[in-house]
């Protein structure tokens, strides 16, 4: 395509944290940048808002990649006023007892820290995990690129980390002895929002770990939208725009461009272009409870007090049957429910003495039930009784009001569609540059590799694609 007459190099639909991640990396290559969303404000799945007097994250909260994300650090969003808080404990899986495994971010004086609270599976958490987080700095590159072209350029990388990433997490847990290194995996591999039998969940369990221990599992300071304003000062500041309230339903109502970029499904994007697109899958939801609270949260386990983020659900085998059931369709009394706790590491959402909590499950996509809820609760008085008493406001988020929140997110899957085996390769089609759709289209949505999580790598890539087509053509 020429750009002659063209006011335009690049509009991007979306302005969630990969459609602004695109934007600012082309807007800083010199390219002119039009950036339209259908809401109201900037944000996606990295939207903070107020609940009473507290400041809550509608739907991220912590961010191992995102602390980690290549596409962050070589845009530089500290300049731009993002700054990462770190809670004392990255993350606690407590169990009936009273006790639990905690995952803790390494450091020089202590790179084994995780490893040497595991006692006997200590040695083999070493050898499994510890390689991966103690060289995060490389390791993030591989596990943030398109799978295929990791394969294809770093062969024997990949078949270092493919050996155990491909391993199913009920498989990988089975390496170790004890409840406490097979239950923290176990809580890692559900965020996959798949059965744990899954071949892909093995591999969302080892790189967590690997990012939380390697980079921590920090939140940002003043809630998940400074992620997305400094993204879009980036995208101002070099020269691009952005439009907000603009809804897209076909690429006749954009302006002429050389390149357009799709920060949404598959589906969606399929619809502007007017092309069909093979099935896409999408996966179980998310059902939401945040709570604003007038003390801690009175946490059985010592642990569980100071983590930025905790698991709930039991051992291994009670978180596994959990997600297996959600899978099937069913929704189960005792569900896996991942809890954060932003305000243990950045207390300025709130007023002196409250606390945020925020917690959710997996659903059967588009649940309806409010049973849901109650599946919360239950975890919650199982593992920190008393908690009633304390709560100040509260907030249900249903899958369907997900679905209302969000286009993206179809049925409530926050996700971009399930993370089967072949949706995790094939994101969303096997390809080297699975980003691009057709001629001057491509998607950066989280429908697209490395997948879901607030990194900005899908629009980073999606970006590069669209630079590297547009010198091809240049020397055409």
């Amino acid at each position: 395509m020429s750009s002659a007459g063209r006011s335009l190099d690049a509009v991007v639909v979306g302005a969630g944290p990969n459609g602004l991640t695109a934007a600012a990396r082309l807007a800083r290559a010199g390219r002119r940048v039009l950036v339209v969303e259908a809401a109201s404000t900037v944000g996606g799945g990295s939207r903070t808002r107020p609940l009473g007097d507290a400041r809550i994250d509608v739907c991220a909260a912590v961010h191992p990649f995102g602390a980690s994300s290549p596409a962050f650090e070589a845009l530089d969003l500290a300049a731009h006023g993002l700054t990462w808080s770190h809670p004392p404990i990255a993350l606690a899986h407590p169990f009936d007892d009273g006790a639990a495994a905690t995952l803790l971010r390494s450091t020089v004086q202590a790179p084994h820290a995780t490893a040497d609270g595991l006692g006997a599976d200590g040695a083999r958490w070493r050898q499994v995990v510890d390689p991966f987080s103690g060289d995060w700095a490389r390791w993030r590159h591989l596990a943030m690129d398109p799978v295929l072209g990791s394969i294809v350029h770093h062969p024997l990388s990949m078949t270092r980390f493919g050996m155990l990433a491909g391993l199913p997490a009920t498989v990988l847990g089975r390496l170790f002895s004890g409840r406490d290194a097979r239950s923290l995996l176990a809580g890692m591999a559900a965020h996959s929002g798949t059965p744990l039998s899954s071949l892909t969940s093995g591999g969302v369990a080892l790189a967590l770990a690997a990012a939380g221990q390697g980079a921590g599992m920090p939140v940002a300071t003043g809630g998940s939208q400074s992620i997305v304003d400094a993204l879009a000062a980036i995208v101002l500041a070099a020269g691009g725009r952005i439009e907000t309230g603009r809804r897209v339903g076909s690429l006749a109502e954009l302006p002429a461009a050389d390149a357009v970029l799709l920060d949404t499904t598959p589906g969606q994007a399929a619809a502007i272009i007017g092309a069909k697109w093979p099935r896409w899958r999408h996966g179980v939801a998310a059902w939401k409870l945040d709570l604003v609270l007038s003390g801690p949260m009175p946490w059985v386990s010592p642990a569980c007090r100071t983590a930025g983020t905790v698991h709930l659900g039991g051992d291994a085998r009670d978180v596994a049957t959990a997600e297996r059931a959600t899978a099937l369709g069913g929704l189960p009394d005792r569900p896996f429910v991942i809890v954060t706790q932003p305000t243990v590491a950045d207390a300025s959402r709130v007023p002196a003495g409250q606390h945020v909590v925020w917690a959710y499950r997996h659903v059967p996509n588009g649940c309806r039930t409010q049973l849901a809820t109650a599946g919360i609760e239950n975890q919650l008085d199982r593992f920190a009784p008393g908690w009633r008493e304390l709560v100040l406001h509260r907030q249900v988020t249903t899958a369907v009001q997900y679905s209302q929140y969000n286009e993206s997110y179809v049925g409530g899957d926050i996700t971009g569609g399930a993370m089967t085996p072949w949706q995790t390769i094939a994101r969303p089609r096997l390809a080297l540059d699975p980003y691009r759709m057709g001629d001057g289209v491509w998607l950066c949505s989280q429908s697209t590799p490395p997948g879901p999580g607030v990194h900005g790598m899908c629009g980073w890539h999606a970006a590069g694609s669209v630079l590297g087509a547009s010198r091809r053509r240049r020397r055409a």
